[in-house]
């Protein structure tokens, strides 16, 4: 009798010899996709290739140990893994590499990402959450070097909150009480990653039920370990991580890449320890090689020794492990040869497949084109040049869509002062394809589902007659304690959240009242604050992550702008992570704690919302409307805000700020005056100024700036007005210029405009220490002042003679 590597139960040596040789199948399987997919690219077929060649072992034994409802945060050399737990075929393989836009052909993408790219489908189609604990699930992969790992700690962190939080216990279908392991994959040379040691470190202090393998293959594109790591050894340099009889740590284990025997029982050991436990493993795969190099775009002659090479095709993993099927006597060399054989004529069936489907609906598209173009000739004065571009394209064989939709555009050039049924023909043909292709190349940026966080009503704040004035930190406290109430799977953490209420105690006594789980404090590393919102976002738990401050974002930047804001996008819809990101920010002093940098927000976070309420009412409905939909967003408290006084509402919990809709603040008849946040309240004093100088100034919050002014109120008030100031405190060209291009552009509002349209920002440097450096960076209710008045006495000098 053998061991079952799944289950540990016995079975017999035929059963046993059954699931080895399925497992060397699917491994060979794999290193045949991948050295097809490498020819594939450098004919031309493919435009990029990226494999997991000489890793195909280990992940058979970590497929083995990985259940229902686990979760997978991996790079991009896991596809044996994927192929082992039935979620990537040889044909969606190719479908990946060639980039094909049907998700039933490339259920990981759908195109948008190059091959190597895995995920799961964790919604229905209707954008609805599956039942995640009944199928293995991995969350959508980035290319970003370590850029898996914040994220990976929070999938983690949802089995945590699941097994201990009361109050949850109902959403079975996204955790059996906290049993699911997060499993982590990367290559030893991006160990060297900032990201990996936040993560590593994080999950060491939180305990959670993480995996971590590390494929060592001693480069990192071609570059040797010794230049990655100290000691050219992760696992040696983690030894003080490894937890004893005194201390929580992690368990550390080293394991032979190639040894299919052990690497099973450390999977397994992994696995046990991590669900059972809720203990951080790491597990250092070493002594794996990588036959085809780092990727297309070079080859690993160039940089390996002689001796390396030799010794990679002896020790390839693959090898090894038929030359222990051979040796175990589990199976002969002619019948590992017929295998063999028979895999490679399956791969190449699959590729051929694959193409084929791939170019079926192009080669459709081009004979419509071809026809049009045709008919268009035909009648046309310009016939010579239309039938060389109907020419040109008939004879692609294997047309793009590129090639398809550039020829038709051009002939429109050839007849454009002629009017003929076949030209109306190809433009209504042109403009349905448009409308029908552009969509797979763009779609689900945000949220399609018929309702969303655009659609969720207004509910104004409502007062008692003897409504108290408070400051506008107990109007977001005591939001913040109804949330936690209504919605059990809420949860805040971010630095000093926890314990002090966060520094301007917005959130004072809540940790108290809701326990530390869900009310908690963590460490000073805004990424994987980030990762542990994402992850938890995906689990179906509500997270908000707080960053202290704005200019804490750049942090964490690159995980909001590469992960979160994509995670909808890169998946064609077929997953979500609704976090919400909590910070402040806007009017304060000095360099790195006034933060605006809305510009370059708004610019690399399409695919949240960006939220900048003007006041904490309005920002506590922001955060209610938020919870009743499920997309991420940001949202920016002002940071001088807290201790300013605002009416109490008595419907905290159920007010809600609509999203996209800006507010007119003041009516007025002679100019309009655009902003947001802070500022707001410095452009509505200078506007009570400005009137005693006869100038009646209409004050609009633009209250979002992603996505803005969706009802296009703003170009109505230019319309009434026929002047505009844009103010905010970013730096000049930034949030302001964003808003001026979309009211002038987008909303048409040139067309209304008596003065030309002007901007006022902050000077071009971060703002300058003290009272009098805020003034001498940020805009003052003088310089508003001053703005406006020079636009009046350009309309109207006699009346507003200069001021100086």
């Amino acid at each position: 009798m053998q061991t079952n590597p799944k289950t540990n139960s016995e079975i017999s040596f035929n059963d046993f010899k059954e699931t080895v040789l399925n497992d060397y199948k699917i491994a060979v399987t794999s290193r045949e996709c991948s050295l097809l997919g490498r020819r594939e690219v450098l004919t031309g077929k493919a435009k990029f290739g990226i494999f997991g060649d000489g890793k195909e072992v280990p992940q058979l034994a970590w497929a083995k140990a990985f259940q229902n409802g686990d979760w997978r945060s991996g790079y991009y050399r896991d596809q044996t893994f994927m192929m082992a737990i039935g979620e990537l075929t040889i044909e969606q393989f190719f479908a990946g590499l060639y980039a094909h836009t049907d998700i039933k052909a490339d259920p990981m993408s759908a195109g948008r990402q190059m091959g190597g790219h895995f995920a799961t489908h964790s919604l229905n189609e209707d954008g609805s959450w599956k039942n995640l604990t009944q199928q293995k699930n991995s969350s959508a992969d980035i290319s970003p070097t370590a850029g898996q790992m914040p994220r990976l700690l929070g999938l983690a962190q949802a089995s945590k909150i699941f097994r201990n939080v009361k109050g949850i216990e109902n959403k079975t279908n996204f955790s059996i009480n906290g049993n699911e392991v997060a499993w982590g994959t990367i290559g030893n040379a991006s160990t060297s990653e900032g990201l990996f040691w936040e993560t590593i470190n994080a999950a060491g202090v939180l305990q959670v039920p993480m995996v971590m393998s590390v494929w060592d293959d001693e480069y990192g594109i071609s570059v040797h370990a010794k230049y990655q790591t100290t000691k050219e050894n992760i696992s040696e340099v983690l030894k003080g991580f490894q937890r004893n009889d005194e201390q929580d740590g992690y368990e550390i284990i080293r394991v032979k890449g190639w040894d299919y025997p052990e690497l099973i029982e450390v999977y397994n050991r992994a696995s046990k320890i991590a669900r059972e436990e809720h203990v951080p493993v790491l597990i250092h795969v070493q002594q794996l090689t990588q036959p085809q190099g780092h990727s297309t775009s070079g080859s690993h002659e160039r940089y390996k020794s002689k001796e390396r090479l030799e010794w990679e095709a002896k020790n390839d993993c693959n090898v090894k492990m038929r030359e222990w099927i051979i040796s175990s006597d589990i199976a002969t060399e002619e019948t590992l040869s017929e295998i063999e054989k028979d895999i490679k004529k399956k791969v190449r069936d699959g590729k051929k497949a694959a193409w084929e489907a791939f170019v079926a609906p192009q080669k459709n598209e081009q004979e419509e084109a071809v026809l049009l173009l045709g008919n268009l000739a035909e009648n046309s004065a310009n016939k010579n040049f239309i039938e060389k571009l109907k020419n040109e394209l008939a004879s692609e064989k294997e047309p793009l869509r590129r090639d398809i939709l550039a020829s038709t555009r051009k002939a429109l050039r050839y007849v454009v002062g002629e009017d003929s049924s076949e030209k109306k023909q190809l433009q209504d043909w042109i403009e349905n394809y448009f409308e029908v292709i552009q969509p797979k190349y763009s779609a689900h940026l945000y949220s399609e589902a018929k309702e969303n966080a655009k659609t969720i009503k207004e509910v104004l704040p409502s007062y008692a007659k003897d409504a108290e004035e408070v400051d506008g930190r107990v109007i977001i406290r005591d939001n913040f304690d109804a949330i936690f109430n209504k919605h059990p799977d809420v949860l805040i953490f971010g630095e000093d959240s926890g314990e002090i209420g966060d520094v301007n105690q917005g959130l004072e006594g809540m940790q108290e009242k809701y326990g530390k789980l869900r009310v908690a404090d963590v460490g000073i590393r805004e990424a994987t604050i980030l990762g542990q919102g994402i992850g938890m976002a995906m689990r179906g738990l509500r997270p908000i992550a707080e960053i202290q401050y704005l200019d804490y974002i750049l942090y964490c930047l690159q995980i909001m702008s590469d992960d979160l804001v994509t995670v909808r996008y890169r998946t064609n819809g077929t997953q979500k992570a609704p976090l919400i990101v909590r910070t402040r920010g806007h009017r304060l002093e000095g360099i790195w704690h006034s933060g605006s940098q809305m510009g370059g927000l708004i610019h690399l976070l399409r695919g949240m919302y960006i939220l900048v309420p003007r006041n904490m009412t309005k920002a506590a409905g922001f955060y209610n409307t938020l919870l009743e939909t499920d997309e991420p967003a940001l949202v920016i408290e002002c940071l001088n805000g807290y201790r300013l006084k605002e009416k109490m509402p008595n419907n905290l919990g159920e007010l809600r700020t609509p999203i996209g809709v800006v507010e007119t603040v003041k009516e007025g008849k002679d100019i309009t005056l655009v902003s947001y946040g802070s500022t707001l309240r410095i452009v509505e004093e200078a506007a009570k100024e400005l009137q005693q100088a006869g100038i009646d100034a209409e004050i609009i919050d633009v209250q979002s700036l992603l996505p803005l002014d969706l009802n296009h109120d703003m170009v109505k008030s230019v319309a009434k007005t026929n002047r505009l100031l844009v103010i905010d405190e970013d730096v000049s060209g930034g949030a302001s210029a964003y808003i001026l291009q979309n009211i002038v552009d987008v909303q048409g509002g040139y067309k209304y405009l008596d003065s030309k349209p002007q901007t006022l920002a902050a000077k071009d440097h971060r703002p300058a220490y003290g009272t009098d450096g805020d003034y001498f960076s940020k805009p003052s209710v003088e310089d508003v002042y001053e703005k406006v008045y020079e636009i009046m006495n350009e309309s109207n000098p006699s009346k507003f003679p200069k001021l100086r």
